[in-house]
């Protein structure tokens, strides 16, 4: 090889050498100290767009999670209040059995009623309860209610204890209970129907019955001012979706059903009282014609004012979760304007409880609330099922959304981070190039001070 002094190449080979060398152990450094195998677009330009996809999804999934433990906080207030309300119902129910034993003197029902209105009073507070300044079962979070004619929907109450054949023609006295006994009404005896709407109570009686009274006759002793014969067979009312609504079993049941659609229509229960000539009840008759239970709630038309809980990393991918209207009027308890009786004649029927809140101020009207708490305590606790099935949902949801961003995460971290142990290995061999690289060059460029030695 030529000696030269101007280009000394060996130094220059060395020198690109050292600068690679030194290029990578700055990579591997870089590695080790940040924990990731790509910190530039420059390391893995693909690799660094997908991972950056990856972790705005594990963003997303998080931020989910954070959306769904919210809204299972919010759940849990509705729930209280709604609990809440059932206990006060439950409370209210045993007024009304206190009220409808006569030990208790007119004085003593007064009392009992103030304190009934207390508790209804405290029904509407708990209707007023909030969550980060929503106000959750007081009707403004309702879902859509349409009902059969865009009106909302009308009460059904439905007496499944009667057999199936039964229908509105059918002789009291020949009346049979589902397992096919007979009733046992007797011609001599008193039929007495009470009902309640907008907190007033109503009652009318057939005395006696007689030999040829039908059960729509029965029925009809409301059917002039609020309610009347529906259905005889299956299909007991129709929904807030303008659907038909069955029975459970998908059996025939007699339905009865208000007149008018809307809270202000409802009728909040029904009481069948068959007493004998003598005036004693027939409670084995009581048990199976006092069984009208309510299958549709009446509910004023509504858009869907329903919670959107966003529980999904796309667009509308979310659980929609709406409350019923919780308070007093909507329960049936009270009118719905605060008025009670206007002493306005109503059929022919006799005011036994004048409202504006529902009455245990005689006997008639505390058994007729007996009732209407009763489908009130549906009402609450069919609110409470559903809360309770949006909760598990949402715990079903956020053990999916944590399984999901681990999983993602995962996938992330095996694009993006370093194996360490391999990393510092690079590391370590980039290292020992780079100072021999280093000790190459100073011998490199003492070979062109060789060069002295032909001067001499």
């Amino acid at each position: 090889m030529a000696m030269v002094v101007k280009n000394n190449m060996s130094a220059v080979n060395t020198l690109n050498t050292l600068n690679k060398n030194q290029s990578e152990l700055s990579k591997s450094l870089q590695k080790v100290s940040s924990g990731m195998k790509i910190n530039s677009a420059g390391d893995d330009a693909s690799g660094m767009a997908i991972s950056e996809r990856m972790r705005v999804q594990v963003r997303a999934l998080d931020q989910d999670d954070m959306n769904t433990n919210n809204g299972s906080a919010l759940l849990r207030t509705a729930e209280g209040a709604v609990q809440s309300t059932i206990e006060v119902l439950k409370t209210l129910k045993d007024k009304a059995i206190n009220a409808a034993n006569d030990t208790n003197t007119d004085e003593d029902r007064a009392l009992i009623q103030k304190e009934v209105d207390r508790l209804i009073d405290q029904i509407d507070e708990n209707a007023l309860t909030t969550y980060n300044g929503k106000y959750l079962i007081d009707g403004s979070k309702n879902g859509f209610v349409r009902g059969e004619t865009v009106l909302g929907t009308k009460t059904s109450l439905s007496n499944m204890s009667l057999a199936t054949d039964t229908d509105g023609l059918t002789n009291l006295l020949d009346l049979k209970r589902r397992d096919g006994n007979d009733v046992g009404i007797h011609s001599s005896d008193t039929i007495t129907a009470s009902w309640t709407r907008n907190g007033v109570t109503y009652s009318k009686s057939i005395s006696p019955i007689g030999t040829g009274t039908r059960l729509v006759a029965a029925i009809g002793l409301i059917t002039a001012s609020d309610a009347g014969l529906y259905h005889e067979d299956h299909v007991v009312g129709v929904d807030e979706y303008g659907r038909e609504v069955t029975t459970p079993d998908n059996q025939p049941a007699i339905t009865i059903r208000a007149n008018t659609e809307g809270v202000n229509g409802q009728i909040a229960g029904v009481t069948f009282r068959v007493t004998d000539s003598r005036g004693h009840m027939r409670n084995e008759v009581n048990a199976v014609l006092d069984a009208f239970k309510e299958t549709v709630r009446a509910q004023n038309p509504s858009p869907d004012n329903s919670l959107v809980l966003q529980t999904g990393t796309k667009a509308n991918q979310a659980i929609k979760v709406g409350f019923t209207d919780m308070r007093s009027a909507a329960l049936g308890l009270q009118s719905q304007d605060g008025n009670g009786w206007n002493r306005q004649p109503h059929g022919g029927s006799k005011i036994v409880g004048s409202g504006p809140k529902i009455q245990v101020t005689t006997q008639e009207a505390a058994n007729a609330a007996i009732n209407v708490f009763e489908n009130a305590l549906i009402r609450a606790t069919d609110q409470a099922i559903v809360i309770g099935a949006a909760q598990n949902r949402l715990s079903f949801t956020s053990n999916n959304l944590v399984v999901a961003s681990e999983n993602v995460q995962a996938s992330e971290s095996t694009i993006r981070d370093s194996d360490m142990a391999k990393e510092m290995t690079a590391y370590t061999k980039n290292n020992v190039l780079t100072q021999s690289a280093q000790a190459m060059l100073a011998q490199a460029n003492q070979n062109s001070s060789a060069v002295l030695s032909l001067l001499q």
